[in-house]
């Protein structure tokens, strides 16, 4: 939303994050190797503690989640097949259509329901009969979180034996992933086990600078480790990155529990501030509307006051992450208090 080169308070994305000094050090020191020979520890013990983590066979270390989605849809579906997917899911909608494009993969696309879900209804209409007309679904993916929203275990479940039942593969975009399940209260393995593959962020919360990772069986991370070669991820002495993500999954994981609380709390503030309309967030994001008598006022006021939102002016989205400390979050609401009086006054 702003393009302001001096962010004093930068709510834009959990993406923003810069390495801690204790992670920085972790990277300093990573053991190394070449990855492409798989000779390099501190890949091998990442992608090792993350199949560990998720209760998976195997893992594989990507530099990115749109990489790691597309493999996934490259190793469950074959050309001129199609998965199902949601209208308004980053796999998508944000990801340059990499699976039609790159994969040859039809996207069949159905409305996403406003909590994430894919309606099951609309799934099952969506799997045509056997025929020569129709690309074959191989594959159902879901979203989790779901612009900052949780898809429920019980329906996971659900879409899980939908899935079984017709003999569909299910992947999840799980970027945010430990924000569900810190949320939930539940081991992340207890959203894995719906799932064939996940695809997971280091970025994305949990204040790794690069990588994502795809969980799975050995057989389909060995045909994603191909996949990932062929799309040009194949990396070298890669510990020195994948010691920033050992850190964040060891350190950075239980610590959501505070961004989903200060969340609640920028929420609140947002919520006093006459014309500002928050949704309540059940974990990192708070997404507001914003009334057009205060839209101007409120951009100019954020802009003075260096805080940067993404969004547009009617619709904005905060996100609270590891650099959001209580000092600053403190700081953010001191200033919405005060645009809220100035609100009132006029």
């Amino acid at each position: 939303m702003q393009k302001n080169s001096n962010i004093e308070i930068d709510f834009r994305s959990d993406t923003v994050t810069r390495p801690t000094d204790k992670m920085r050090e972790a990277m300093a020191s990573a053991e190394v190797g070449d990855d492409y020979y798989r000779d390099d520890p501190t890949v091998r013990a990442l992608e090792d503690y993350t199949a560990r983590l998720f209760e998976k066979e195997s893992a594989l270390f990507t530099p990115s989640g749109t990489q790691s989605n597309l493999i996934a849809v490259m190793s469950h579906c074959a050309q001129g097949e199609a998965y199902i997917v949601g209208d308004q899911s980053h796999s998508y909608l944000r990801e340059l259509g990499g699976a039609a494009v790159v994969a040859s993969v039809q996207p069949q696309v159905i409305p996403n329901q406003s909590d994430g879900t894919l309606a099951v209804t609309d799934i099952e209409a969506a799997l045509y009969p056997a025929s020569i007309l129709f690309s074959p679904a191989r594959m159902i993916a879901l979203e989790n979180t779901f612009n900052g929203q949780i898809l429920p275990i019980d329906y996971l479940q659900q879409v899980s034996a939908l899935a079984r039942q017709r003999s569909l593969r299910m992947h999840l975009d799980g970027a945010r992933i430990f924000n569900a399940a810190r949320a939930l209260n539940v081991h992340v393995c207890e959203i894995a086990q719906h799932f064939d593959t996940i695809s997971f962020c280091l970025s994305k919360g949990l204040g790794a600078p690069v990588g994502s990772l795809l969980v799975g069986t050995r057989d389909t991370i060995e045909k994603g480790r191909r996949h990932r070669q062929l799309l040009g991820g194949g990396l070298r002495q890669a510990g020195i990155l994948a010691a920033a993500g050992l850190y964040a999954l060891n350190n950075h994981i239980e610590r959501l529990t505070e961004d989903h609380k200060r969340a609640k709390r920028l929420a609140k503030a947002l919520a006093d501030i006459p014309g500002v309309t928050p949704d309540i967030p059940q974990t990192n994001m708070v997404f507001c509307a914003v009334n057009p008598a205060v839209q101007d006022h409120f951009a100019a006021f954020l802009l003075d006051r260096q805080i940067a939102v993404s969004g547009t002016a009617s619709r904005q989205r905060w996100v609270t992450h590891l650099d959001i400390g209580e000092a600053t979050l403190t700081r953010t609401l001191d200033h919405l208090t005060e645009f809220a009086k100035q609100t009132v006054a006029a």
